[in-house]
């Protein structure tokens, strides 16, 4: 596993990459990091459902259909992507909100929400039962 020196996930150890393939991050570097010029806070690593897809289209932010000029391959249930940490939130309080791989997810996101109100939604713990 590919660990990212100095930069901390929820669970406050190293950040590990959320996709490479499809490769995501505001960079597209596969890392759901927190950066000042990113408006969208891209830190939130989340098994997308199909449910949040058509959710997150219905909002105008279509990430279903391919878009080739941005290499962009059109994404699916399943797939794991580096969300907007407000449109998760947005996600949560209509109860669609994907699971998350709180390893890749940036501690910056714990500004937004608690750890305890989040655990539910946690791949790592979902496994752990």
């Amino acid at each position: 596993m590919c660990f990212v020196k100095g930069e901390k996930n929820i669970l406050g150890t190293e950040l590990i990459p959320c996709s490479t393939d499809p490769m995501t991050g505001f960079y597209r570097d596969g890392l759901c990091k927190s950066y000042s010029n990113d408006p969208g806070e891209h830190t939130v690593c989340a098994k997308l459902t199909t449910k949040f897809l058509v959710f997150s289209k219905d909002l105008g932010n279509d990430l279903i259909t391919p878009r080739q000029e941005f290499d962009f391959p059109g994404l699916k249930d399943g797939d794991n992507w580096c969300l907007c940490a407000d449109r998760w939130l947005q996600a949560l309080e209509l109860n669609i909100a994907p699971n998350l791989l709180l390893e890749a997810t940036h501690i910056s996101f714990l500004n937004k929400i608690s750890f305890n109100d989040i655990k539910k939604y946690s791949l790592e713990f979902k496994n752990m039962n």
